[in-house]
């Protein structure tokens, strides 16, 4: 008999063959019931599920016709790349020779077990094994392998089958154990599928290339994707009635990213697809993969697979829900971190870094006589000598200077960017007149330049000249030039809309002809549309942006279909899909029609898809470059990535620390009140240490570099700070329920939704403030504690709002120490001190002679109003 293995889930009462025909088995409790029957052919199938969803009349879901499968292989399956056609029989060659990061990983993603038609096919109907109250127990015996599988319904999650398989090989080779196939969807009548991280969609798309490369709809062939761009380690079908079956891996099925002392993120652990072997559409898990670790077995070789599946009338997201929560416990995650330098600390260190001309390669260079600055960017780049120039946050640079007050940064820096963003502009009458000529400088050939190519893109222009500017214009409203700038990029982006609402992916530089024409521009450059019209005032400017706006819920929104702004790998869907959540609730703002926010909010959950969710976080001790870690100090949870799926860096270096989301999940949480945009948002921001660059406060870009720091980018900084404020502020406004507020810029390029602040009067509690930056004014004993400084320049008063991000009470003491400055004068002085509470309630007022040591509840917030002299 082989050895048996039951599930880590709760053990719920079943009805077997006892009471029952001999010839059937039922598990059944009050959301779900199955039966098996006995065939005349032997052995026992799947015959009837159903789902109870609170109406007299219970859901029958349809079966598969092919349960259960084995796959076997007596030779390791080859790892070369076959031969895939298109819809025409044509060969598909993807991508173009240039893409070098894209090529390698798709050329794995189309071996033959990817591709699933690697190993022989078994498939068989298994017979009634032991019977118990609690257990269904079915086994197999045949002349390759042995099998056992255990089913049981989860006490504590009602509408969950927990499932074991064991196998115990009786020929060495290789094997593969599929998860057994239960309900399944016409592929041309179903109502949502995702495989969270790689595809999804409402659709199946005989696109190949479109829908495995750039998830856009379900590949019509039965690919078996890898769990190291898998966000959620789950298999997910809505089917037209409803009801949505999701296959989910149980914790500890699939690799661990950095098990002892080095990565081993690209291990292949747990296949999933969404279809099984034979096409069938219908959730389905691999483990352990055809050919790699722990597939080959000798003979009396025993391994085993432990499973779920989740069937319920719901929809997608509230099963994913489920999956991230109660299977993969994302919320316990808050409850292990620990931070040993606090955002805010990170933000005047990284202010040090910048200002400094070497460690932040500040580069000046003339040309056509302007003397133009920017940081030097060592990554790749079209045409370029290792003398490209690039400027990231025009609206964190503009924020830091106004909040500092800092003499080089406003008499230096600034000046010189903003002749970077002058030149940038195509200032020659012709075809791209206004647009962006380029992200960055090349000061060797004295031109701009495109990172991947020479092309323009609309959406360049949407971000280099129009978002760029309009925070630039919000903090310097008195130069009037910015708006002439700012009209020609909008005419030129406006006279390149085509007549639906779209833009083209890009034009070619020499041609003027549209390139990339295989893919849609389902990006947010409509957004460029929204600056022009709130500092223009133009009625075309809002109409264009409207219009736009609406072509992208068509044909991104509502079909789940986007594009990302990585030249590099050939756009595939990135961060730019949660700019748009922003984007579209700004057009909100503009129309107060609730369609804008819907889609955003839709879109919001689609970004969940994007966000690591395993394998759980521990406490487990483990090396980095010799550095002792908690496990949960590297874990990849609660960490975007910056291109997902088959082709994107997520593959070759895991998700990225650029949280730019993070301030926008919170107010998302606040406007529709799904926590999962909370936790995720402090997930990815709190204790984050061990990626951060001591010397520089720069966190690593990629999850991979670890604790490296800006590296060969250090613009990336100013992206840094810009999302560390917007959080902070964002969090601000949610634990006073929004009596602490400041005005929002623009979005920022290209990373993410984060937007400026400081450019307007914010308030406290009713009062007109000021945000500022002093260094060295704010002295806290506690990194798990965040402060915020605003000052009320007409009262006097300077406000220190300290945030609490742990999930634990905090014991706090701040020092102050105030110097001349002319918001407060040569000789300032203390008159009194208040503790506030977060509603504004004076909890006690304070000796000045010093400051209280004050005890903050668990992510909670207190004010302390300091009255001047």
């Amino acid at each position: 008999m082989p050895k048996m293995v039951f599930m880590l889930c709760g053990l719920m009462h079943v009805m077997s063959a006892f009471g029952q025909k001999a010839s059937e088995v039922m598990l059944k409790n009050d959301k779900l019931h199955l039966t098996w029957s006995e065939q005349s052919s032997g052995g026992y199938r799947l015959v009837s599920l159903t789902v109870e969803d609170g109406s007299p009349q219970k859901i029958s879901v349809p079966l598969a016709e092919h349960q259960r499968t084995i796959l076997f292989a007596a030779e390791k399956p080859s790892n070369e790349p076959i031969v895939i056609q298109d819809q025409k029989g044509a060969n598909i060659t993807f991508p173009d020779t240039q893409y070098r990061y894209v090529a390698p990983i798709w050329k794995q993603a189309t071996s033959p077990v990817s591709m699933n038609i690697a190993g022989q096919v078994y498939t068989y109907q298994p017979d009634i094994g032991d019977r118990q109250p609690s257990v269904v127990e079915f086994r197999q015996e045949d002349q390759y392998f042995n099998m056992s599988e255990t089913w049981s319904l989860d006490k504590d999650h009602p509408n969950d089958i927990c499932v074991t398989m064991t196998i115990e090989a009786k020929l060495a080779g290789y094997y593969a154990m599929a998860s057994p196939s239960l309900a399944v969807a016409d592929p041309k009548d179903f109502q949502w599928a995702v495989i969270p991280g790689m595809f999804q969609g409402n659709q199946i798309n005989p696109d190949f290339v479109r829908s495995y490369a750039y998830g856009h709809g379900i590949p019509n062939r039965p690919v078996v994707v890898r769990e190291r761009t898998t966000s959620t380690l789950a298999s997910l079908l809505t089917l037209a009635s409803g009801v949505t079956i999701a296959t989910i891996a149980e914790p500890g099925s699939a690799r661990d990213p950095w098990p002892n002392d080095k990565k081993k993120h690209a291990d292949w652990q747990l296949g999933l697809s969404m279809m099984n072997r034979q096409g069938e559409l219908t959730p389905t898990l691999y483990h352990p993969v055809l050919g790699e670790e722990n597939s080959y077995m000798k003979a009396g070789d025993k391994l085993s697979f432990s499973f779920r599946y989740t069937i319920q009338k719901a929809d997608w997201y509230t099963v994913l829900n489920h999956t991230i929560n109660d299977i993969y416990r994302f919320k316990d995650f808050l409850k292990l971190k620990q931070t040993e330098r606090s955002l805010s600390d990170r933000v005047y260190v990284m202010y040090d870094y910048l200002l400094n001309d070497s460690t932040s390669k500040w580069n000046t260079q003339v040309y056509e006589g302007t003397h133009i600055g920017a940081q030097d960017y060592l990554g790749g780049v079209y045409g370029s000598d290792k003398d490209a120039m690039k400027n990231s946050d025009y609206g964190a640079m503009w924020m830091l200077g106004r909040l500092t007050g800092d003499s080089k940064l406003l008499q230096e820096r600034l000046p010189q960017a903003a002749n970077f963003k002058r030149m940038q502009q195509e200032r020659t009458e012709g075809f791209f007149f206004g647009a962006a000529a380029g992200q960055y400088y090349l000061h060797k050939s004295k031109r701009f330049a495109e990172e991947w190519g020479p092309y323009t893109e609309p959406i360049g222009t949407t971000y280099y000249m129009m978002m760029d500017i309009g925070n630039m214009f919000l903090f310097e409203p008195h130069r009037m030039e910015l708006k002439q700038e700012l009209r020609h990029a909008a005419d030129w982006l406006l006279s390149h809309m085509q007549e639906d609402g779209q833009w083209v992916v890009a034009y070619d530089n020499q041609s003027n002809k549209p390139l990339f024409e295989d893919l849609e521009d389902l990006r947010p450059t409509f957004y460029g549309m929204f600056v022009a019209y709130k500092l223009l005032k133009d009625q075309k400017y809002k109409d264009a942006a409207i219009k736009g706006a609406d072509w992208y819920i068509k044909n991104a929104v509502n079909k789940g279909w986007f594009l990302g702004v990585c030249g590099d790998t050939r756009f595939a869907p990135d961060f730019a899909t949660i700019q748009a959540v922003q984007a579209l609730l700004d057009i909100y703002t503009l129309t107060d029609e609730d369609r804008y926010r819907i889609a955003a909010h839709r879109l919001a959950r689609y970004y969940i898809t994007s966000i690591y969710t395993h394998p759980i976080p521990s406490i487990l001790d483990k090396s980095v470059n010799g550095i002792s870690r908690k496990d949960w100090e590297i874990s990849q949870v609660g960490l975007n990535f910056e291109h997902g799926g088959i082709i994107g860096s997520a593959n070759h270096h895991g998700p990225i620390l650029l949280a730019s989301h993070a301030g926008l999940f919170v107010r998302l949480y606040g406007e529709t009140r799904d926590s999962i945009f909370l936790d995720m948002a402090r997930a990815a921001v709190w204790g984050r240490d061990a990626f951060v660059d001591n010397a520089t406060g720069v966190a690593s870009y990629y999850w991979d570099a670890m604790n490296k720091g800006a590296g060969p980018f250090p613009h990336h900084a100013w992206w840094q700070i810009g999302w560390i404020i917007d959080y902070l502020v964002s969090e601000a406004t949610l634990r006073t329920e929004g009596q602490i507020v400041f005005p929002r810029g623009f979005i920022t390029p290209k990373v993410g939704p984060h937007q400026s602040y400081g450019f307007a009067l914010g308030h406290i509690f009713g009062h007109d403030v000021e945000l500022l930056l002093r260094k060295e004014m704010i002295s806290i004993d506690n990194p798990n504690i965040e402060y915020i400084t605003a000052i009320d320049t007409q009262q006097k008063q300077l406000y220190v709002i300290l945030l609490n991000n742990s999930m634990r009470e905090q014991n706090v003491n701040m020092q102050l120490e105030l110097i001349p400055d002319t918001l407060w004068g040569e000789h300032p002085s203390l008159k009194k001190i208040s503790v506030l509470d977060a509603d504004g309630h004076v909890q006690r007022n304070v000796d000045t002679s010093a400051l209280p040591e004050l005890v903050i509840p668990a992510v909670g917030l207190n004010v302390v109003k300091i009255d001047l002299r």
